[in-house]
């Protein structure tokens, strides 16, 4: 069984502020980069769960789903979703040149995540002006374009 969104944000937090248990022994740094992972994981488990209840062939489309979000929630809510993304992602990688996210940045990344978690509606409905052939309708019936209609050119005019 996978652990839901909520429940990857809350093992974040026992990361984040470990009173006991083995997350204490490890060092600030190495706690905030498996924080953001998790914390990273959460968005995209809601990013899945909320594409599933609009339209489940987003769910394999990658960051795409993360650029039309904003086509089906706020304009506020689908920016902010990017850079916390971004920002979870550039966390989660080591380089040698750079420090650790520190603990204080990963608690307020958290509390982000949260937030947008709260703000995905459990179904959505596109707001107008959204992209063609999807509104309201899976995206496995959208429109296709079909063979170009209008006279064929001839060889040799």
């Amino acid at each position: 069984m996978t652990p839901s969104a909520h429940g990857l944000v809350d093992a974040a937090q026992r990361l984040l502020d470990p009173s006991t248990g083995p997350a204490g022994s490890l060092t600030p740094g190495l706690r905030s980069r498996a924080a953001a992972v998790l914390l990273r994981m959460a968005l995209e488990r809601g990013l899945d769960a909320f594409w599933r209840g609009v339209a489940p062939g987003m769910t394999r489309i990658g960051k795409h789903r993360m650029l039309c979000l904003e086509r089906y929630t706020s304009r506020a809510v689908g920016r902010q979703w990017r850079t916390t993304w971004t920002a979870l992602s550039a966390a989660c990688h080591y380089h040698t040149y750079e420090l650790p996210p520190t603990p204080a940045e990963m608690r307020a990344r958290l509390g982000e995540v949260r937030d947008l978690l709260r703000a995905l509606p459990a179904t959505a409905v596109p707001r107008p002006g959204g992209a063609p052939g999807h509104r309201g309708q899976p995206f496995s019936a959208a429109a296709k374009p079909g063979p170009p209609t209008g006279p064929r050119p001839t060889a040799g005019t």
